[in-house]
């Protein structure tokens, strides 16, 4: 497995660069996840202190433009493993129905290219000068206002296939343009970039703590279908995604998604050790305030747990091969509420499996919102899972109440 220096020293001799150029965020005496627990091999370092991965940095076009990417997963087995991304097989699924869910990409090579990457030509690509808007309600969530701060065009996804390729990549668009560029109010990046070095090819991003099978994890979070929850995703909206099939497929034939879990109305408090949910990221997580290296308070609180703390369906680690190979970055929302009555009885407490949630569901104590019945909620969120932070996630905690 690479470390971090002969990462450095890998992309110094690809971009004739000298060591003294990699200008690393983050500051001595910083705290990094070991290599061992990445799902993203390719991951040049996670930084639990200042609550950022770091990234390769591929760079592309779109009608002279440059933008830049990042690769997390692809749907076949050797070439995930070549590029040390997740393998995500489901995203062979991926255009049923919805073929301009996949964007059809082209390469071309740089003149006299020695050794290094070719071009990646986009057909859409993201929008990132709009200003992300976000104002709590009442109750924190559901917000007043909801204004996610980037927009795919109606030709962009973040999942492409190379043209005369069947292979479909997770890779998502950060940055656009020749900078310089904004890591403050994001106007050229994505609202979760932290740091972005086109010479070094790196790039810092926010990631997002969450759980699956009982243990805590790490996942990015870079597009949504629904424009409030790219919002509180700090990700870009891309309306297409809605056709991603299918709504509500999860391991169903020609499903492309897996669930995930969200909490509506779970319990808030920084301290709160039971705190989870929208509510909670809201009103403790600093989510109405622009994320960079220079908000301290907002590095400080997602560091202490202060994000939503999603429940993922399937990770790449777990021991049954039909799971783990049932991992799909594109999450099918499953939002839910705690019943007054589970309120009363004191069972809203911060949850970790999948399975246990849909115990709960199958009780009555978690409904959909406003009372509907409990299931997908609508729309869908690109979450690539990159580490898990103690032990690899496993096998859920206890059976699923809905199998025969």
């Amino acid at each position: 497995m690479k470390t971090k220096a002969a990462c450095m020293l890998a992309l110094a001799v690809v971009f004739g660069l000298s060591l003294s150029a990699f200008n690393w965020s983050g500051a001595p005496g910083d705290q990094y996840l070991p290599e061992s627990k990445f799902t993203v091999k390719s991951m040049l370092g996670v930084n639990m202190t200042h609550h950022f991965a770091t990234f390769r940095l591929h760079k592309g076009d779109f009608q002279g433009t440059p933008v830049y990417y990042i690769i997390t997963d692809a749907s076949d087995f050797g070439l995930a493993h070549d590029l040390n991304v997740n393998y995500a097989p489901k995203l062979a699924n991926m255009a049923i129905g919805c073929p301009e869910c996949v964007q059809e990409v082209t390469l071309t090579t740089p003149p006299g290219n020695k050794f290094g990457e070719a071009i990646v030509n986009f057909q859409g690509v993201p929008d990132f000068s709009p200003m992300r808007v976000l104002e709590a309600g009442p109750m924190g969530f559901p917000p007043a206002k909801a204004q996610p701060g980037s927009v795919g065009d109606a030709k962009y996804s973040p999942f492409i296939r190379i043209q005369g390729s069947s292979v479909i990549y997770n890779a998502a668009i950060l940055a656009t343009g020749a900078g310089p560029f904004d890591v403050v109010t994001h106007t050229n990046t994505e609202d979760r970039v932290l740091y972005i070095n086109t010479e070094t090819r790196t790039i810092d991003v926010l990631f997002v703590k969450g759980f699956d099978s009982g243990q805590p994890i790490l996942y990015l979070s870079t597009e949504a279908s629904d424009p409030m929850a790219a919002t509180l995703e700090r990700s870009t909206f891309v309306p297409l995604l809605q056709k991603s099939p299918f709504l509500g497929g999860d391991d169903f034939l020609g499903a492309a998604r897996e669930r995930i879990f969200v909490m509506a109305n779970g319990q808030t408090g920084n301290a709160n050790p039971q705190a989870q949910g929208l509510a909670h990221l809201i009103l403790d997580g600093h989510a109405t305030e622009d994320a960079s290296m220079a908000n301290a308070a907002l590095i400080g609180s997602l560091r202490g747990d202060g994000d939503t703390l999603n429940v993922q369906g399937d990770f790449p680690t777990l021991n049954d091969p039909r799971h783990a190979n049932a991992y799909s970055p594109l999450w099918d929302a499953q939002v839910g509420m705690w019943t007054p009555e589970a309120v009363a009885q004191g069972l809203n407490k911060r949850q970790t499996d999948e399975n246990a949630i849909l115990t709960l569901a199958v009780k009555g104590m978690i409904t959909g919102p406003d009372g509907a019945p409990y299931g997908s909620a609508g729309f869908v969120i690109n979450c690539p899972a990159i580490a898990f932070l103690n032990k690899e996630p496993s096998a859920d905690l206890v059976p699923n109440p809905l199998s025969d």
